[in-house]
């Protein structure tokens, strides 16, 4: 597409002399402009990738993909023959019942805070690969009986307690007395301390067996919900409706991750494509940059021009020379900014590490972003659009500084010198 002769012009131009400083330092803005804009949004768009990819991963390996509840709210009566069918459907890869409540936490230290007591059976347990491969103190072994308790890590720094300590529950929905509710109180022994990386589950979330919950919640023989997880989290509609087939005769209520997380997820992808817009901002202020950098070059170059043409260059070479000078910023620029992004998500972690013991301030705090490390998922896709705009937006640029270059009369140049 270019020629040596094109090639060898644009490159000499854009190499700065004496008098032709400024055309250059703008230049160079432009490219450091470019580069860092398509980083920054590589960068951003990862995090925010991450980011979701993280929260939706811990927030469905602890609730599951679908909930099934009672049509009347109340507690589930015959949950085995449920889950059982439940299990059976394609597509499902786990059903589990549990008893859950909210409860007042307290602690020997003094300690109180609010949570939510979660019976399960102790195989379901086990099987919850998320609770499972992260117990960092204690053993699920002796999850069982009617007084042990799992906690999170940050539910036990808040209480002051640890492995072997005691945890008191208090229920809000007492008994009643002859002088009036009285609260359910009840100690359990410590056995595991868990840290699944999301600050909201482990400073709130009680594990306790199901044949615990079921006596301290006061709900004999029933369940108040089955947890259902599914192969692929995008088709939990589908699993829906196999579910309301296999189950035409029970009144039940099936609440899907999608529905109950609606508000939080949308949030997250407004948010992400405002950022976008925001970021590619960069990227087009840059590209102004490249467009007037151009221009200034060729009324610099006006009797280099003319010269051209009067020894043989057509306007077709002059328009050539200069789209090679703004395509070579745009270009250099982009994959400058490209290599940066991508090195930045490689070590994310390690730089925000270095960042928070070089400022001594917490740049991600776990208590309100939830995750205790900073994500980043890089996306193929999104990277080659990123990528493409920024080669795109610098090729636009430059059109209309080289098309004036090459309608540049020769003889009114040389004139106006």
């Amino acid at each position: 597409m270019f020629n040596a002769f094109e090639r060898s012009i644009a490159f000499r131009y854009l190499r700065a002399r004496k008098g032709e400083r400024f055309v250059s330092v703008i230049a160079i803005f432009s490219l450091v402009g470019i580069a860092l804009g398509v980083a920054t949004l590589i960068i951003v768009m990862s995090v925010m990738n991450g980011f979701r990819q993280e929260l939706l991963g811990r927030i469905l390996g602890l609730n599951g993909h679908l909930g099934v509840y009672a049509a009347d709210g109340g507690p589930l009566r015959d949950y085995d023959p449920l889950t059982e069918a439940i299990r059976r459907l394609p597509g499902v890869t786990a059903a589990n019942p549990i008893v859950e409540g909210q409860v007042l936490l307290t602690s020997e230290a003094g300690a109180a805070a609010g949570g939510l007591a979660r019976g399960i059976r102790p195989e379901d347990l086990r099987a919850k690969s998320i609770i499972a491969d992260n117990i960092r103190r204690g053993s699920l072994d002796e999850f069982g009986g009617e007084d042990v308790v799992i906690i999170g890590t940050g539910l036990a720094n808040r209480m002051r307690i640890g492995v072997g300590d005691r945890l008191s529950l208090v229920s809000p929905q007492g008994r009643t007395t002859v002088f009036g509710t009285v609260p359910r109180v009840r100690a359990y022994r410590v056995v595991a301390l868990f840290n699944v990386g999301m600050n909201e589950y482990d400073s709130s979330f009680v594990y306790m067996p199901m044949a615990a919950a079921q006596l301290y919640f006061q709900t004999p023989d029933a369940a108040t919900q089955i947890e259902v997880f599914v192969q692929d989290p995008t088709r939990v509609r589908a699993v829906n409706l196999e579910i309301r087939r296999a189950l035409p005769q029970q009144p039940l209520r099936i609440v899907d991750w999608q529905d109950s997380n609606s508000s939080f997820f949308n949030a997250v992808q407004v948010e992400r494509n405002v950022m976008f817009l925001i970021l590619t901002l960069i990227i087009i202020v840059a590209a102004f940059n490249i467009i007037s950098s151009l221009i200034m070059l060729v009324k610099d170059k006006g009797r280099d021009i003319a010269i051209l043409r009067t020894m043989g260059a057509t306007r077709g070479n002059v328009l050539r020379i200069f789209l090679l000078c703004g395509a070579s910023v745009g270009v250099m620029g982009t994959m400058i900014g490209f290599g940066l992004g991508m090195a930045f998500c490689v070590n994310i972690e390690s730089i925000r590490q270095a960042l928070q013991s070089l400022t001594g301030t917490e740049l991600f705090s776990p208590e309100v972003y939830f995750l205790s490390q900073l994500p980043a998922v890089v996306d193929p896709n999104e990277v080659a659009q990123v990528v493409g705009m920024g080669l795109g937006l610098s090729l636009l640029a430059t059109i209309y500084p080289s098309w004036r270059a090459a309608r540049l009369d020769p003889v009114e140049a040389l004139r106006n010198e």
